[in-house]
């Protein structure tokens, strides 16, 4: 039998990942069974479960890879010649995570569950510990490019803010979520004079 290449293997869990976050999204993370996945990604269970071990599993992959990609970025902006502001760059993270959670709601549910569940409380931890960290070595270059008198020491300012900005971008996810009237332009301009005055 041919050897199944990485590149296939990994197209394949994305595959079945992205499959588990439209059941996520529609039918609720509790609510949706292995087999609705099965069911929605068109392979076979035992395709599935050759990947994966059950729905914890898919969440803890689906979360280190887009939530690791946003550190990626996070980092490969502290080092631009020009650093994004703030507002750029949350509107930018919140966008490509929200998207490729399959919209907030999908998002939000896996952190409802981490409050009930140890694997994924431990996962939204260390995934949040690296945006953390890439987030502050971003704010500290931004805030090295961008003097004020505010933030005498860049580093020790990033450091304080990370949370905050972070909290701002939880903040996108949970009001484009369950406020109806909720309006992003209006958000992101508010994160802007955040960090323009």
């Amino acid at each position: 039998m041919p050897r199944v290449s990485t590149e296939y293997r990994q197209a394949r869990r994305d595959e079945i990942a992205d499959a588990a976050l439209r059941c996520f999204s529609e039918r609720g993370f509790q609510a949706t069974s292995m087999a609705d996945i099965i069911d929605a990604s068109g392979l076979s269970a035992g395709a599935i479960y050759g990947h994966y071990a059950g729905k914890q599993a898919i969440v803890v992959a689906v979360a280190e890879r887009i939530l690791g990609q946003r550190s990626l970025e996070l980092e490969r902006f502290a080092s631009a010649g020009v650093v994004p502001s703030p507002a750029e760059v949350i509107r930018l993270m919140v966008t490509r995570v929200a998207d490729e959670f399959a919209g907030t709601r999908a998002l939000l549910q896996v952190w409802a569950e981490a409050v009930v569940t140890p694997e994924i409380s431990t996962l939204v931890d260390r995934v949040f510990a690296r945006v953390r960290g890439a987030l502050a070595l971003y704010l500290g270059a931004w805030a090295a490019q961008n003097p004020h008198p505010s933030r005498p020491h860049p580093a020790e300012w990033a450091e304080s803010v990370t949370p905050v900005l972070l909290g701002i971008g939880q903040g996108y996810i949970v009001q484009s979520t369950l406020v109806a009237s909720f309006d992003a332009e209006k958000y992101f301009a508010g994160v802007d004079a955040l960090f323009t005055t």
